[in-house]
């Protein structure tokens, strides 16, 4: 498990805000667009089934899988995506415009489904956020 310290700055229901400071960690992590960022830190929405009240210093953790999960489809999809349009683009490219340049057609299919594969991840995203699997926990209240 992957585990923060926070604040709590304001409670909704089951869920709570949490201010974490920010880490070098924070600039390569898949749940990034979760995140609020500000003066005292990156503010995150978790789930609160310790009833933690605002103002009260709390322990946050994400699984590691989900974060491994996020992290594997957030680097490795565009990477993907890029090599297959490269290698569909050169085959294209062979194939049926004899007369064009392939590694042109290659490189612009290659790019052309990268930029496809960001859209996808965004959308992707958008449905990660809703899901509870994907959320941080308030385990604790420390203080």
């Amino acid at each position: 498990m992957i585990e923060e310290t926070g604040v709590v700055t304001k409670t909704d229901g089951l869920t709570a805000r949490v201010i974490v400071q920010k880490r070098g960690s924070c600039e390569g992590c898949a749940a990034s667009g979760m995140c609020e960022s500000s003066d005292q830190g990156m503010e995150i929405e978790a789930l609160n089934p310790v009833q933690a009240k605002v103002g009260q210093t709390v322990k946050v953790s994400i699984k590691a899988q989900t974060y491994l999960k996020g992290a594997i489809f957030v680097y490795g999809m565009p990477l993907a995506a890029f090599i297959a349009g490269v290698v569909i683009g050169k085959n294209i490219g062979l194939n049926y415009f004899k007369t064009a340049d392939s590694d042109v057609i290659s490189a612009a299919l290659g790019f052309a489904a990268l930029v496809v594969s960001f859209f996808a991840i965004k959308v992707w995203s958008k449905k990660a956020e809703t899901k509870v699997e994907y959320k941080p926990v308030i385990e604790e209240i420390i203080q």
